[in-house]
């Protein structure tokens, strides 16, 4: 069985949340879920981030169970493309959300495997009794110089550049995602997370938390609790699926 919680905050330092997440749990041994980070001001991201999440949950809405496992994939991609258009419209017709953007990383769980898709900054992370891997790719200045060696992972958690992304939905008129697949086994975690939550606790916090942090509701919500007693400066957004 699949099972699926999530939390967002506005953190301890941000006025508003711009973030947003949606779940659907769909049958016993299928779920998805979406996780977005907005941003362009104080109003836009906002804009952003749910305009996007209306847009791919609209889409997902139209597919029935089967369809959507003929071609995971193809979904997810589909599903993101839509919510760039969605985006990028909004963005060039009113003017209190032009330039406005957002992250989206997404799920879907099925028989064993993960099919996430990325854009942006926010993650996903496989999370097992052998440790925790990071799935996706971070679209950001700093990444591209960790992936050349330039940094160590340290120097990168610390860059001043880290929050730069190079990619994301409502930019541009097009957008390509990463798409990704994940073998899991009873007792994994699949986390979604936006930056605020990974740039506040470090993988082997992320790690302790979801393998002792007690069930995997309580340990949603612990992992959140944690980034705000640490003074997250951003919002903070955990999705956390659980095999068993």
């Amino acid at each position: 069985m699949i099972f699926v919680w999530g939390v967002t905050d506005k953190g301890a330092v941000r006025v508003q949340n711009q973030d947003s997440y949606y779940l659907k749990p769909l049958r016993p041994d299928l779920a998805l879920a979406i996780v977005c980070d907005g941003m362009g001001g104080a109003r836009a991201g906002n804009v952003a981030s749910a305009l996007a999440i209306e847009a791919a949950s609209a889409y997902f809405e139209t597919l029935s169970d089967e369809e959507f496992l003929k071609a995971p994939e193809e979904h997810l991609s589909r599903a993101a493309k839509l919510a760039n258009k969605a985006v990028y419209r909004k963005s060039g017709q009113d003017t209190d959300c032009r330039g406005m953007g957002t992250t989206m990383v997404a799920a879907l769980l099925s028989d064993g495997k993960g099919y996430v898709l990325n854009i942006g900054d926010s993650r996903a992370y496989h999370i097992g009794g052998e440790g925790i891997v990071k799935v996706s790719r971070d679209h950001s200045v700093v990444e591209d110089m960790l992936y050349r060696g330039e940094l160590t992972p340290e120097e990168a958690r610390l860059h001043p550049q880290k929050n730069l992304i190079t990619r994301c939905l409502g930019v541009e008129p097009e957008v390509e995602p990463d798409l990704y697949e994940v073998e899991l086994k009873e007792g994994d975690f699949l986390l979604l997370c936006t930056d605020g939550l990974s740039n506040t606790l470090t993988d082997q916090e992320l790690l302790y938390e979801a393998l002792y942090g007690g069930s995997g509701e309580s340990c949603c919500k612990r992992m959140l609790d944690v980034a705000l007693s640490k003074g997250a400066t951003d919002n903070v957004t955990a999705v956390l699926f659980q095999i068993v």
